[in-house]
C-alpha cells in the first residue's frame, strides 16, 4: 500500500468542481479582460502625445524660419525641444505600459516577437519587471524636465549656479547607478 502523501496539485486534481464554482471561476478568469481599456486609452493617450510632440518641434520649425521679427532665442528653440522630448518619452512610458499590461494578462504579442527585434523591450514576465521599465522611463522623463527647466533660469548668484552644478552631479550619480543595475 502506497503511503506517501498527496500533494496539493494530486489532490486539486482529483476534486469535482460544482457548476457554480466552474462559473464562477470562468468570469473571474475572463474578468482580466478589463485591461484592454487600459491598453487601448494607452496606446491612443501614447499616440496624442506623439503627435503633440511632433506639433511642438513643428512649431518650432515654423518660428525659426519665419521672416517675421520675432525669431526665437536659442533657448526658446531648446525648451520647445526639450519639451517635445518629454511627450515622446511619456509617450513611450503609456506604450510599455500598454504592452506589458496586455502581455502580462491577455497574451504575448506574436507578431513582436517573431521579429526577435523587439523582444526586450516586450520581456515583462512580472508587474516588477514592468514597474522598472515604467520607472527607467519615467526617471528620463524628469531628468529631461529638469534640463528644460533649467535652461529658462537665470542665474544672479554664485550659490545658484553651484545649486545646480551640484543638482547635475547628483543626477548624473543616479544615471551612473541605474545603468550599473543592468551590468
Amino acid at each position: 500500500m502506497d503511503t506517501t502523501p498527496e500533494l496539493p496539485e494530486q489532490a486539486f486534481a482529483h476534486r469535482e468542481q460544482t457548476a457554480f464554482e466552474r462559473i464562477f471561476e470562468s468570469m473571474l478568469w475572463n474578468s482580466r479582460y478589463i485591461v484592454l481599456f487600459g491598453v487601448i486609452f494607452g496606446s491612443l493617450s501614447a499616440i496624442v502625445l506623439f503627435i503633440a510632440g511632433s506639433l511642438e518641434i513643428t512649431t518650432i520649425l515654423l518660428e525659426f524660419v519665419s521672416l517675421s521679427e520675432g525669431h526665437l532665442t536659442h533657448e526658446e528653440i531648446l525648451i520647445g525641444i526639450i519639451g517635445a522630448i518629454d511627450f515622446y518619452l511619456i509617450g513611450l512610458v503609456l506604450l510599455i505600459f500598454s504592452f506589458g499590461i496586455y502581455e502580462l494578462f491577455i497574451s504575448e504579442i506574436d507578431i513582436a516577437r517573431k521579429g526577435g527585434s523587439f523582444g526586450n523591450i516586450l520581456e515583462v514576465s512580472t508587474l516588477d519587471d514592468l514597474k522598472n521599465k515604467i520607472i527607467k522611463v519615467i526617471i528620463m522623463v524628469l531628468i529631461v524636465s529638469f534640463f528644460q527647466r533649467i535652461l529658462s533660469m537665470e542665474f544672479t548668484t554664485s550659490i545658484e549656479m553651484l545649486a545646480m552644478a551640484v543638482s547635475i552631479g547628483v543626477i548624473c550619480i543616479g544615471v551612473y547607478f541605474i545603468g550599473r543595475q543592468h551590468s
